[in-house]
């Protein structure tokens, strides 16, 4: 059933190509920012745990991926079986584990040889796949996973807390010359300390600011709407009664 349902939307997919004035025109370049959005989006939907809308995004982005094979075959660089193949075959090879007579004691030695397995396959370093697109914390937060993969790591969170705490210090005496360069440098520093603090007590920098982006959204919107309720413009409110209503939101968020 499975293969009949896709090999069904491979046909949709060539069909509009073929019979769609917009599809035919579409290259990478003209769906990369949708492709984007489409995963977004499937992330939204696996955070707010709605597994109707999950199953919607995660049409979306396989149509993205259909989308983006089927422009590669109009072009002659490569089909559907070649992507497909290609996943499977590294799926194989970089399971020894699973695949092959590798013994392993659990799932840091996995991590450790799934990195030797990428050098092996011509990388010249294991910091090579993590994309440069990336958000920010995210991208550190794979970079320091990929080095503590090789054993190029902080020994236990205590120093790691230090870290944060001696670049907050070095934050503020860069803030005390106003050099502006030497204090986005600092504060730099310290974002990726506390990313590898994070890292190291087992959360997600990038799911977490994501969550209080939209904790503050929410209890701000519960403001404007209580200040709305009462006849008044937010523009017009004081600190004080913005405060007040705040506070008041975190009853709920």
């Amino acid at each position: 059933m499975t293969g009949e349902n896709f090999t069904e939307l491979m046909a949709i997919m060539r069909k509009l190509r073929t019979d769609c004035p917009w599809d035919k025109e579409q290259t990478h370049d003209s769906i990369k920012a949708a492709t984007l959005e489409e995963a977004y989006e499937t992330v939204e939907a696996i955070d707010e745990k709605q597994y109707d809308k999950l199953k919607e995004e995660l049409g979306d982005l396989l149509l993205h991926i259909v989308f983006h094979s089927v422009i590669a075959e109009d072009n002659a660089k490569f089909t559907i079986d070649d992507v497909i193949e290609s996943i499977s075959a590294k799926l194989i090879r970089r399971h020894p584990h699973v695949f092959g007579d590798t013994e392993v004691n659990g799932s840091k030695d996995i991590e450790r040889n799934w990195e030797k397995i990428k050098l092996a396959e011509g990388r010249s370093s294991v910091l090579e796949g993590v994309p440069k697109n990336l958000h920010g914390l995210y991208r550190s937060f794979r970079i320091q996973q990929k080095v503590s993969k090789v054993g190029f790591d902080w020994k236990n969170k205590k120093d790691v807390w230090a870290k944060v705490l001696e670049e907050i210090n070095e934050l503020h005496e860069a803030e005390e010359t106003g050099d502006k360069e030497h204090m986005e440098k600092e504060m730099g520093d310290l974002f990726f300390s506390l990313v590898n603090y994070s890292r190291f007590i087992g959360i997600n920098p990038e799911d977490a600011i994501r969550i209080t982006n939209e904790k503050f959204i929410r209890r701000f919107q519960f403001v404007e709407k209580k200040i709305a309720d009462n006849g008044g413009s937010l523009l017009e409110s004081t600190l004080e009664e913005m405060d007040k209503y705040w506070e008041e939101s975190k009853k709920y968020y």
